[in-house]
């Protein structure tokens, strides 16, 4: 991880504007402080999802088609603590269906806390957790027979732009066999006056998300980041859907990384662009889908309209 943490250091602070990746948000301290996010009163995400997988789990199971008897297995991409696929872990188990549940995350501190948790409170449950890159782990799935379903869940495919994100299913896809399934969660467009707060709450635990990443850099690659001269900043546009988060220099200061023996200037108010936060519609998921195999099964959502699971079908 150090040599690309390197590289896209390097990367993202030598061009105009900069950035650092989001996938750098989670070492120890960002696991931690996203879980303390995700349980924020201002975080409406995880509770509408988790009330889709609460409320309407058996029919996200009638969705996936699958065969009782007919062993498959149920992989989660970036499955982090696990709350809310719980929820259907129990459902499949008290229903008797045959399966293997196989979580891949980026944090193998993520993967065995999640390990221990289940373990605790599904003790008869199947784990083969791993740890690294979805499509390079995904590809050695695809040498089997076995039925797949994937579980993407969280929005997190809303930390890419659209074009990546197709490409993304697309790959998927690739990696996937006839029938098989993909569960997408994704965060749907509403008013500002809902989504702003859930990047910005009133702890500041959105904010400390943010800025561990510069932490890491003065930790990781030896940075001389002074971390309290930056500020966390999101914004949102009803109109196109894109809430970002941006870490803004409050001052003009130049800051040196040891690993790279390189220097880099940040003038004051100059913004680094750490993450977008995508939300939908069904126009832009038949969007993303439109160059796939994939067709959409089935789609839930909560009370409130905030968020939706849908379901594809490869063809």
């Amino acid at each position: 991880m150090s040599e690309q943490f390197k590289r896209d250091v390097d990367e993202g602070f030598s061009k105009s504007p900069k950035s650092l990746s989001s996938k750098y948000f989670y070492d120890e301290i960002g696991d931690a402080l996203f879980v303390k996010i995700m349980h924020l009163p201002e975080y409406y995400l995880s509770r509408a999802e988790l009330e889709i997988f609460e409320k309407k789990s058996n029919q996200i199971i009638d969705g996936f088609q699958i065969e009782k008897g007919k062993y498959f297995d149920l992989i989660e991409l970036g499955a982090g603590d696990g709350l809310k696929t719980k929820e259907l872990l129990k459902c499949l188990l008290d229903q008797g269906f045959d399966f293997n549940y196989v979580p891949i995350d980026i944090s193998q501190n993520a993967l065995d806390k999640l390990e221990e948790s289940l373990k605790k409170d599904l003790p008869t449950l199947g784990i083969r957790k791993r740890q690294g890159d979805y499509f390079d782990i995904l590809a050695d799935f695809n040498k089997t027979n076995l039925p797949k379903v994937i579980l993407f869940l969280g929005s997190n495919i809303g930390n890419m732009t659209d074009e990546i994100a197709a490409q993304f299913i697309y790959e998927l896809g690739a990696n996937l066999s006839a029938n098989d399934k993909l569960l997408l969660g994704v965060d749907l467009i509403k008013d500002a006056s809902t989504v702003l707060p859930a990047y910005n709450d009133s702890k500041g635990i959105t904010a400390a998300f943010n800025l561990n990443l510069l932490h890491r850099i003065n930790k990781e690659l030896g940075g001389t980041f002074k971390v309290d001269q930056f500020s966390h900043q999101p914004e949102y546009s009803e109109t196109d859907g894109f809430a970002k988060s941006f870490l803004v220099s409050l001052a003009d200061q130049e800051v040196y990384i040891a690993a790279l023996e390189k220097s880099f200037k940040f003038q004051k108010d100059e913004k680094i662009a750490t993450e977008i936060s995508r939300k939908y519609n069904d126009e832009i998921i038949k969007g993303l889908i439109k160059k796939t195999d994939f067709k959409v099964v089935k789609k839930l959502t909560d009370e409130k309209n905030y968020f939706a699971n849908y379901i594809f079908t490869k063809s």
